[in-house]
């Protein structure tokens, strides 16, 4: 278990700031129609096999553009930007799959983007930022052992008269993020339960609002976590917002402080349990996924299916014959990485 402390963030755990609700999502999926990419839906036997659901459906945004899921939030906050915050440039804080869709998104719509990134994010990732940005913007590296992100970006905001437009916590992003769900749902029709990673709750918050909306109860949502970084874990089941500060776990995408002043009641009202899943079990759905469906992911990429292999062993009377949506949300890894992560096994 992580070391807490309570967070700084003024979250309400029965309500967000604003709401985020199911028309938020379909009105950035009319956003996105043409400029994201509809991810593959992939099955596989031996998954169906292994787990004994009736049908498990993988939804791909390792496949979408930037090859994570943060394109859709990305794009749907900044195109919902006034002129003049077009104009002046926006800032975002990301260990990767943000700051390469913010970089992006931003090029797409003509925005300067400013990015901040700790320095020890995958080189990977920082390369595909700069490479996205190109002139239309900078990348500002920090030391996360010394530096709160956060702070770090509101002083530059500040400064240059940017708008902030943060990895999660952000009703935009949120309904961006929601259409992973919109799009899976209207492809395989219903489902019994859906596995979604996560980290600062954005994703779980959007794909929550969505399946709840259209399936109510007869949908459970799973959010999946890494152990070393179980914070939303506990503020779920405490219903008091904990913190933990840089968490020791392959998963960068998710080693996040805290949910989020949105996030937080959303994923309370929206998810239905919250699970964690060891680094150990993160490669073994790697190779799972690699072996038997030949697609390459990232560590946090198989959160939410390491929680499905989980309850496979010990929940299998309840999802027995279930017909289940997983997320697999990002596919950014360092090869050099993935052989170290991966090697030894045949998969």
């Amino acid at each position: 278990m992580a070391e807490y402390a309570h967070s700084l963030i003024d979250a309400d755990p029965d309500r967000p700031p604003s709401e985020v609700v199911l028309e938020d999502v379909c009105a950035a999926a009319d956003r996105l129609e043409g400029v994201a990419h509809r991810t593959p839906v992939m099955t596989n036997s031996h998954l169906d096999a292994l787990t004994g659901a009736g049908r498990v459906y993988l939804k791909c945004e390792n496949m979408q553009r930037v090859g994570a899921f943060k394109f859709r939030g990305a794009y749907n906050a900044l195109s919902r930007l006034s002129d003049e915050a077009k104009k002046n440039g926006v800032l975002t804080f990301s260990s990767g799959n943000h700051a390469q869709a913010v970089a992006l998104a931003g090029k797409l719509l003509g925005i300067y983007t400013v990015i901040v990134m700790p320095t020890d994010a995958p080189e990977i990732k920082k390369r595909a930022t700069r490479g996205y940005q190109g002139e239309g913007g900078e990348l500002v590296e920090y030391d996360r052992e010394t530096i709160s992100r956060e702070s770090l970006g509101a002083e530059l905001a500040a400064e240059r008269g940017l708008t902030i437009v943060p990895p999660y916590d952000h009703p935009d992003v949120i309904a961006g993020q929601g259409t992973i769900a919109l799009e899976l749902l209207e492809e395989v029709g219903e489902i019994d339960r859906l596995y979604v990673c996560v980290g600062g709750g954005g994703q779980a918050s959007g794909c929550g609002i969505v399946c709840k909306g259209l399936l109510g109860d007869r949908v459970e949502v799973i959010g999946v976590e890494p152990e070393a970084a179980d914070d939303a874990t506990w503020s779920f089941e405490t219903r008091t917002l904990h913190s933990v500060h840089n968490p020791p776990t392959i998963a960068d995408g998710a080693r996040t402080p805290s949910l989020g002043r949105w996030t937080f009641p959303l994923l309370l009202r929206h998810v239905d349990r919250m699970m964690t899943v060891s680094d150990g079990e993160l490669v073994e759905a790697m190779r799972l996924v690699m072996g038997r469906m030949k697609m390459v992911v990232e560590p946090t990429g198989v959160l939410a299916l390491s929680g499905l292999l989980r309850d496979a062993r010990e929940r299998a009377d309840e999802i027995a014959g279930q017909k289940i949506g997983v997320v697999v949300s990002g596919g950014n890894i360092d090869l050099g990485r993935l052989g170290e992560l991966i090697g030894g096994s045949d998969g």
